[in-house]
């Protein structure tokens, strides 16, 4: 080292920080780089990124290589600012205390911030390209790694910590997706934001909350004399009407409309009981809490549309469709069928804003379309809601108020309530009962 000029020495300690900088980058860069990314990049056949994954995969080697290498070249740095400060000052006390806050400045400013600044803004970038020199590195000094890693492992034994629990809890969760999708606002169109956030609910939501009740189902009763059938099947705006016997419970099966009328055009059917029967297909049933999820996987498999919901009984409940499931998705697209309308606040005389809504509305659609914050693990509609809080049929003209949501009921008939007004939340409006 004597015999080494102070040019050399210079030269040689900035190489130092230069190479102390880069393991400051790699562990930066490897540590913040997106794995999804990277595994989507080796599968594709990129280089870099498969000698990326195989590093990562092994955290504990690759933190091992990095901080070895910073540690013996930041040691290496020091002491060989030691020997230029003697070479120009001697052994003067000061110059010894100058020299260690000079490398020690140095090492924070161009090894430490600067390079992790750096590795923190590229990550995948740099992560792609790094893997070539670490890579070789872990394999030349592995032996001194795996044998530093027995002591690190047996401390970790020590406290109990297990590294592959903590891999396993930064995998990705739906969750996490959700977030992601919400932050990146700007990126993505706010319709299909909406679409994606909806596709996460699926598995959440059951066939309850979109099923038409029991009640309120469309569908052709045998009982009825021929004249009226044919005037439901020529007014009809669905493509399946469900055919029951009698009563809504006494299911026979499913009337393809179009596939009806089709044959009715070419004469080869006459509209009569038997010959309606022959045009039936099986009904389909589906328990009450099957997700939408797992009952949008069925109707795509086996090419269904349409299925009739039964509780724990074996009692009809009501029946969806697989447009009812593409509405949770997209919204609402089916604007011929009566009832569809969107829903949105209309200014009254007062200044008040409210909106007239069927009982038999769901309380999903409602905070939907009206940004509410109606309950949804009780009653599935607006009129079961009611009837809840307020344990009794209510008479037309009774006001009240649920959470921070009034309302006025406009019609309670056959032990429904039929039509209900409501008022926006920060509406002021007297209520007859209140609700939490």
């Amino acid at each position: 080292m004597d015999e080494m000029s102070l040019t050399s020495q210079f030269l040689i300690l900035a190489l130092l920080l230069l190479f102390s900088g880069f393991f400051s980058m790699s562990e930066t860069a490897m540590m913040a780089s997106n794995r999804h990314r990277l595994h989507h990049l080796a599968k594709e056949g990129n280089r870099g990124a498969q000698l990326a994954v195989q590093l990562l995969d092994k955290v504990d080697r690759l933190l091992g290589i990095i901080l070895l290498g910073n540690t013996l070249i930041n040691a290496a740095a020091a002491m060989l600012t030691g020997h230029i400060t003697l070479a120009l000052f001697g052994a003067e006390k000061w110059a010894l205390e100058a020299g260690t806050l000079f490398v020690t400045f140095c090492l924070l400013v161009f090894s430490e911030i600067t390079p992790k600044v750096i590795g923190a803004t590229y990550p995948d970038t740099i992560t792609r390209r790094i893997g070539f020199i670490l890579a070789p590195l872990l394999r030349i000094s592995y032996p001194i790694i795996w044998f530093v890693n027995l002591f690190v492992t047996a401390l970790l034994k020590l406290i109990r910590l297990k590294p592959e629990a903590g891999r396993e809890a930064a995998r990705i969760s739906p969750e996490d997706i959700r977030v992601m999708v919400l932050e990146a606002g700007h990126f993505i169109p706010q319709q299909h934001q909406g679409m994606l956030l909806n596709l996460f609910d699926l598995e959440k939501a059951s066939v309850e909350d979109v099923m038409t009740p029991r009640g309120e189902i469309e569908g052709i009763d045998l009982a009825q004399p021929l004249d009226e059938i044919r005037q439901q099947i020529a007014t009809c705006f669905h493509s399946r009407l469900p055919v029951y016997d009698g009563d809504p419970g006494n299911m026979v099966g499913i009337l393809h409309h179009r596939r009806l009328l089709s044959a009715a055009i070419t004469g080869e059917f006459e509209l009569n009981q038997q010959s309606l029967r022959e045009q039936l297909g099986a009904p389909y049933f589906v328990p009450v809490g099957t997700s939408l999820y797992t009952q949008l996987q069925f109707f795509l498999e086996n090419r269904q549309r349409i299925a009739l919901v039964v509780d724990e009984y074996g009692e009809i409940m009501g029946l969806m469709t697989l447009e009812d499931i593409i509405e949770e998705i997209i919204g609402k697209f089916t604007t011929s069928v009566p009832g569809n309308e969107e829903l949105s606040w209309q200014q009254g005389s007062g200044g008040q804003e409210s909106v007239l809504v069927d009982g038999a509305r769901s309380l999903r659609d409602l905070n939907r379309a009206l940004g509410l914050d109606f309950p949804l693990d009780g009653p599935k509609t607006l009129n079961g809601l009611l009837l809840e809080y307020l344990q009794e049929i209510p008479e037309a003209g009774l006001s009240v108020k649920i959470g921070q949501t009034a309302m006025e009921i406009v019609q309670a008939q056959d032990k429904r309530i039929r039509v209900v007004r409501l008022f926006a939340p920060h509406t002021r409006v007297r209520a007859t009962k209140q609700c939490r």
